[in-house]
């Protein structure tokens, strides 16, 4: 979603609003005589509105932490693919070729296929974990080598498991959604806390139906950040793949 389509959003939300504030006080007006509840208003909307921000708290804590999760599980698959790339160079001659390229084969897939399709929610298939028993087949010494070219045969194994741990982590970062009752109670939290801004005899002013567009424009922009921010891959506010672009994209072949 567009910075443009989200203001048109919360504009929208904060006039509509507006108007239901203006149909409520034309149309259903507070009476001379009618009996002050002021006091039970304030009462009710203090409870529903603290009781709401602990659910948009929790709420932006959740996907905030999903969120970091899954650039953290970015960084290390980057890293220890950059390790396995660099270990390369210490192995024997006729392996390092193919397992710099199985590594550049890797990284390049995870971020042209794989992130289009974090991004849009689908499964990642199975090409990359064939990628992935690639590089590991690469990095295996089967020759003779030097107690050098054996210990960092062995350096990158371990770096080639880091690699296939942070890729189940960061296959299922991307299918994370925030639970439906939470969802339940943003939608269902908002509307009444906008709700009990007019709805207790309170009458027509100016001031009045600005608090309750900003009120509503303020709670639609929240609604619309926790949904960018519950999609971790996502183009707005998701992580990218800048991690495996910066390792890869200059290193020598």
């Amino acid at each position: 979603m567009a910075l443009l389509e989200i203001s048109v959003v919360v504009m929208g939300v904060a006039l509509a609003a507006a108007l239901i504030v203006v149909a409520k006080t034309r149309f259903f007006p507070v009476g001379e005589d009618a009996e002050p509840r002021e006091d039970v208003a304030e009462y009710i909307a203090m409870m529903v509105s603290v009781l709401y921000a602990l659910v948009l708290g929790l709420c932006l804590v959740t996907v905030w932490d999903n969120r970091e999760e899954a650039e953290n599980y970015v960084r290390a698959e980057a890293s220890a693919l950059h390790q396995t790339y660099l270990l390369a160079g210490a192995l024997p001659p006729p392996q390092r070729a193919p397992l710099r390229e199985a590594a550049r084969s890797y990284a390049t897939h995870v971020v042209d296929v794989e992130w289009p399709r974090m991004a849009a929610r689908e499964p990642l298939g199975s090409t990359g974990w064939a990628l992935l028993e690639r590089l590991r087949a690469s990095g295996e010494t089967r020759n003779r080598p030097t107690s050098s070219q054996w210990i960092a045969a062995q350096e990158v194994l371990v770096q080639i498991g880091y690699v296939d741990d942070a890729r189940r982590l960061r296959e299922a970062a991307s299918q994370e959604r925030l639970s439906p009752v939470l969802w339940a109670g943003l939608v269902i939290g908002g509307v009444l806390t906008l709700a009990f801004m007019f709805l207790f005899g309170i009458k027509r002013s100016a001031t009045h139906v600005v608090m309750v567009m900003g009120l509503a424009g303020f709670i639609a922009f929240t609604v619309l950040l926790i949904h960018q921010l519950d999609a971790p891959f996502g183009e707005m506010l998701g992580t990218d793949p800048e991690p495996f672009t910066r390792y890869f994209s200059m290193a020598p072949a």
